[in-house]
């Protein structure tokens, strides 16, 4: 069970050397956002192999995923059995809430080995939690994705319409560093007593590094004094930790996340 790791999403296009990367610096945990529709099985199957190979623990999950329920427990049905090792997500920020508690059970049933990692609707936030229904059972990790708040986090971001009217915000006041301990505390009580894990968190590079680094340190911290694994998000892309250009990590991102 993925219980008091740390960790990084590897999203985008990655080499085995990221792998290397990840483990000398620290993290013991790699989350893989695969998009199955069209997907390079094979690809995919080398990815997980190596990183399992340098001793790092893998979360694999279904990403973007715009199929129908039916397909859904179809590729379950194919990944339960085409995988061993890893920790599986069934569904990577679901939307619809009503839509996921239906089909959750169903995908449930074509998942024999345990635990999974199940989280709410209105995309995996701390708020969509209320809705969630999860079946009976002690073999379930719940997940949610913070990114709180949302206008810092996301600032000019190119696919959000209107986002370059939050260019500049910053962050770091007493009662925004207050949220994020309130808004995690939620979250795990919410949980309890099943585990939870933050799957994702992180800032676009838009936002200023300074208040970046503070933020990632603030959910960073709170998340291990909850008890809680969690995973960057993300490794080398426009939210990442890593500067893939420079062959190097970004310092103050580094620091927040690890010490």
């Amino acid at each position: 069970m993925i219980v008091g790791m740390k960790g990084v999403n590897l999203s985008g296009d990655v080499v085995d050397e990221d792998f290397d990367v990840v483990r000398e610096a620290g993290f013991d945990l790699v989350r893989l956002p695969v998009k199955w529709e069209g997907a390079d099985r094979a690809a995919v199957d080398q990815t997980v192999a190596a990183v399992l190979s340098r001793g790092l623990s893998v979360v694999l999950d279904v990403h973007h995923f715009e199929g129908s329920g039916e397909s859904l427990v179809a590729l379950w049905r194919e990944l339960s059995a085409r995988y061993e090792g890893v920790t599986f997500e069934l569904l990577n920020e679901p939307v619809d809430g009503e839509w996921w508690n239906e089909w959750l059970p169903r995908v449930l049933e074509v998942v024999p080995r345990r635990p999974v990692i199940v989280g709410p609707g209105r995309w995996n936030t701390v708020g969509g939690l209320q809705t969630l229904r999860l079946p009976p059972g002690e073999d379930l990790i719940v997940t949610v994705h913070y990114y709180s708040p949302f206008r810092f986090t996301h600032q000019g971001a190119a696919w959000l319409p209107g986002s370059d009217e939050w260019l500049g915000a910053r962050w770091g006041s007493e009662a925004e560093q207050a949220r994020v301990g309130r808004d995690l505390e939620a979250a795990a009580a919410w949980a309890a007593p099943l585990p939870l894990f933050l799957g994702e968190s992180g800032t676009l590079e838009t936002a200023l590094m300074p208040d970046r680094a503070a933020w990632t340190t603030r959910v960073r911290s709170e998340a291990e004094r909850l008890g809680l694994s969690w995973c960057f998000w993300d490794f080398a892309t426009d939210f990442g930790a890593f500067d893939r250009a420079a062959g190097a990590w970004r310092e103050p991102l580094k620091t927040a996340l690890l010490g």
